[in-house]
């Protein structure tokens, strides 16, 4: 098992990961977040790598606090996160409310598809 720390926020869990496109890579600061079903990056981020999600056909309904809404899932060169990396990877395109200490989510997609164990008191994420 491969153990990789994460930056406490109060009570949350952040990681870094880093996403790349036709026009570049942006790293990011990812929300540990087990509630969501997708990775999800703000649009602004994935237009400064050259996807954007303006052109997507893909959509996906999210559930909010607010309500629901549609919004473009966008396929990314690669992602990169904990030491795994996903190339091809479709992730989420929605900007999170102004004012989070966050970028997006690292979603349930990513976590599940790694066979991730979260270590919450620890504030560990273990990769087999």
């Amino acid at each position: 098992m491969t153990r990789y720390p994460l930056e406490r926020v109060g009570t949350l869990l952040v990681t870094k990961a880093a996403v790349s496109g036709p026009a570049g890579v942006k790293v990011v600061r990812l929300l540990v977040d087990t509630g969501s079903v997708h990775t999800i990056l703000p649009v602004e981020v994935l237009e400064s790598v050259g996807c954007s999600p303006a052109g997507s056909s893909e959509h996906v309904r999210l559930i909010t606090g607010s309500g629901y809404l549609i919004v473009p899932r966008v396929r990314v060169s690669w992602f990169q996160c904990l030491g795994q990396k996903e190339n091809e990877k479709a992730v989420v395109a929605h900007t999170l409310p102004f004012g989070i200490l966050v970028d997006g989510l690292l979603g349930i997609d990513f976590l599940r598809s790694f066979n991730a164990r979260l270590l919450i008191t620890e504030g560990i994420i273990e990769l087999p």
